[in-house]
């Protein structure tokens, strides 16, 4: 009978590509709820951090859920985005509490690289319904687009507790979207185009908050 861990490891394995992780654990196991004797035994050739080698998935989604920092990242998807699974990925890496999907309810999960695995997400089938989600919760919507009416992410004090907003490749926030965030901010930008890639847009904003709140930069 197959092992549904075991399967897991192995794709994520394969998504990371060839010669990472760790071999068989050498030596006494050790003792604790958090390791995983699959890959004790088989080795652990995921891509996680060196401190969660040999742990159980659930248990490092559980430890990453004590310290998850205070800003949450959306994703419109109505056209069935590439880029989301980037975003993902970026804001596992980053510590989102979550990302949530405005719009279809799939989305294409490759360039995630498994970090969905590790990283919540919410989906909302219209910005109505993320929109009173948000407010609920008491979080100001924050859309990073190229609009006349932006502010300068550089210069705006990004709130501890916010969800940072990104719209589709190319039309980027839809209008909706645009008039229910309570400020958009658009990134700057000195060449030629008039645009970078929404989950390259996605890594520079998140990144911004990340400077403010885990190391005390306030704006310039």
């Amino acid at each position: 009978m197959t092992d549904p861990a075991a399967e897991a490891a192995a794709a994520e394995a394969a998504a990371a590509g060839p010669a990472v992780g760790v071999g068989p654990w050498e030596g006494p196991w050790p003792e604790g709820a958090q390791w995983d004797p699959e890959l004790l035994a088989h080795g652990d050739r995921r891509n996680v951090v060196d401190g969660y080698r040999y742990w159980t998935m659930e248990a490092i989604v559980a430890d990453l859920d004590t310290r998850r920092h205070g800003f949450h990242v959306a994703v419109e998807n109505w056209q069935h985005d590439l880029n989301i699974g980037s975003v993902v990925r970026t804001a596992n890496a980053f510590l989102a509490r979550e990302v949530h999907i405005v719009g279809r309810r799939r989305w294409n999960r490759r360039g995630a690289m498994v970090t969905d695995r590790y990283q919540h997400v919410r989906h909302h089938a219209s910005v109505e319904e993320f929109t009173a989600w948000a407010a609920a919760e008491g979080l100001p919507v924050i859309g990073i687009d190229n609009f006349p009416d932006s502010r300068q992410l550089e210069t705006y004090d990004l709130p501890e507790r916010c969800v940072l907003v990104f719209g589709q490749e190319g039309p980027g926030l839809s209008p909706e979207m645009h008039a229910a965030a309570g400020a958009t901010l658009s990134i700057a930008q000195f060449g030629s185009t008039r645009s970078i890639n929404a989950s390259a847009a996605a890594a520079v904003a998140m990144h911004a908050w990340v400077r403010r709140h885990v190391f005390g930069q306030p704006p310039g």
